[in-house]
């Protein structure tokens, strides 16, 4: 299969679990692909390749982006989430900006336990 039919192939079939996921699908799946940006801007900037390590963390700046936008203002627990990533946010910024691998790393330290929560919140809502 040449590389442009694998890639369509991909595209196609990522668009298509997108849009039959259920809401608390979406949201693992953009903690997930979260921490999969910052680990492989990690790795970038531990290469010296900031270019990759910049598209990378612009990208996890955007899923944070998303996952704010998408908070429900009647929650309790939204307004300390969205200072979290608005904190989160400004560290992935001093990351790029500044080449900063620590702030990369606390990056990763504070995601992956969210992560870990949306999945397990999202687990309890299929068993139930």
């Amino acid at each position: 299969m040449p590389v442009t039919t694998l890639a369509r192939a991909q595209q196609e079939y990522l668009e298509q679990q997108v849009s039959s996921a259920t809401p608390e699908r979406l949201v693992t799946m953009l903690y997930d692909r979260l921490l999969v940006d910052v680990e492989r801007a990690r790795v970038a900037q531990s290469a010296g390749d900031w270019p990759s390590a910049g598209t990378y963390l612009t990208h996890a700046q955007a899923i944070i982006a998303e996952l704010s936008g998408s908070l429900d203002a009647n929650w309790d627990g939204s307004d300390g989430l969205r200072g979290l990533y608005t904190y989160i946010t400004g560290r992935l910024i001093v990351a790029n900006v500044g080449r900063d691998e620590a702030a990369t790393e606390e990056c990763a330290t504070l995601i992956a336990p969210l992560r870990d929560a949306w999945h397990a919140a999202a687990a309890a809502l299929t068993v139930s």
